[in-house]
Order: C-alpha cells, then structure tokens, then sequence
C-alpha cells in the first residue's frame, strides 16, 4: 500500500489555493503508471479491460470508495474502457485528496493504462 492510498480523503471546503505544480510533480510519481496532470488542473487516467462487464465492476468498485471517502470522481464507461478525472470542484484544481483517492483506486486494480 503506497503511503498516499493509506490516508483518507479529507474533504476540501474551500478556501486554499490548488496545489502548485511543485506539489503536483512531487505527488504524481506516487501514483501508479499512467495518471496524467493535464495542466495543473486534473489527474486523468484510463484503464482497458477485455469486455464491458470488467469495466463496469471496475466503476461499480470505484463508486464504492468515492462514496466511503467522500470525493467523487468524474467517471467514463465504455466498452473495455473506464477513464477518470479528478479534481477538487470547490477549488477548480488539484487537492491532496485527489491524490489519495487516485492512490486508493491503483489498488482496486484493472487491467492496465491505454
């Protein structure tokens, strides 16, 4: 278990500052392969799977923990295909919490990045 996926998500009620790309360079190489920051903004990532089935387990399983964590991912299905955005709305950028809850859906698994 990486050290971001042990924390929890602490929620974000606004009022900070995004984190700086600093920040965002020092965390993303904590996530597994294939999360992306795109612009400083958001961390995206897309997993394959072999049939639509998978996938939706994989989505079903993500919901699972955004609801116990409490921050919400913005989900796309697809056949054989899930892709994630994340970010922290009430800021309109990047949180630490993104991070944990990036690190905590490494762990439920997939079966790869495209």
């Amino acid at each position: 278990m990486s050290d971001l996926a042990s924390q929890t998500c602490e929620p974000c009620r606004g009022g900070v500052d995004p984190l700086d790309q600093a920040a965002i360079d020092a965390l993303l190489p904590q996530l597994g392969e294939g999360w992306e920051a795109i612009d400083g903004h958001h961390l995206t990532r897309t997993w394959s799977f072999p049939d639509f089935a998978q996938a939706l387990a994989f989505v079903d399983a993500i919901g699972a923990l955004a609801e116990e964590q409490g921050h919400h991912p913005d989900l796309s299905l697809s056949w054989g295909r899930v892709r994630i955005e994340l970010y922290t709305h009430k800021i309109d950028g990047l949180h630490l919490a993104d991070f944990v809850l990036a690190a905590k859906i490494d762990e439920l698994g997939g079966s790869g990045s495209t």
